[in-house]
């Protein structure tokens, strides 16, 4: 019998680790996709929160120049950044106070502050954002409403 060659197949289970790593994969899969969307999720809420910050920041840039010009302060936060959506409110508003350790406190633009000083002129400026998830997350609201604000004395 010459000429013939008989062949036997080895296999060294190349196919069998094969199957399982496409099986680990589409295990896999879901929970990666749920962490790469998550994380996705946050960056934007994350970046649009900061927008809000920067907003009711120009809005009290604008207030410290013009503050009695509402409607200036509204436009200069809403024209602020490049995110659609970034509203003033609430509107922002006048008021007198003494600044402290803890912030401004509101007076009554009479009354002399604990330091002696008179009662300084603010504006408060805000700014809000609504933010829609690209899913449903338990833990995280939907919609989430992002909010700044800033105090600027103006006198």
């Amino acid at each position: 019998m010459r000429g013939r060659i008989f062949h036997s197949e080895v296999t060294d289970g190349t196919d069998r680790l094969r199957g399982t790593a496409a099986i680990e994969f589409a295990l896999a899969t879901p929970f990666l996709l749920a962490l790469i969307i998550g994380i996705t999720e946050v960056g934007m809420a994350s970046y649009e929160s900061m927008q809000v910050g920067d907003a009711a920041e120009a809005g009290a840039l604008y207030a410290f120049q013009h503050p009695t010009d509402s409607a200036g302060i509204q436009n200069a936060i809403t024209n602020a950044t490049g995110t659609a959506g970034i509203s003033a409110t609430p509107a922002p508003t006048a008021f007198c106070g003494c600044p402290g350790a803890t912030g401004v406190t509101v007076g009554d633009c009479v009354t002399a502050c604990a330091s002696g000083d008179a009662q300084g002129h603010y504006v408060k400026v805000s700014a809000s954002f609504t933010h829609n998830a690209i899913l449903d997350f338990p833990g995280f609201p939907d919609p989430l409403v992002l909010t700044g604000s800033t105090i600027v004395r103006v006198q």
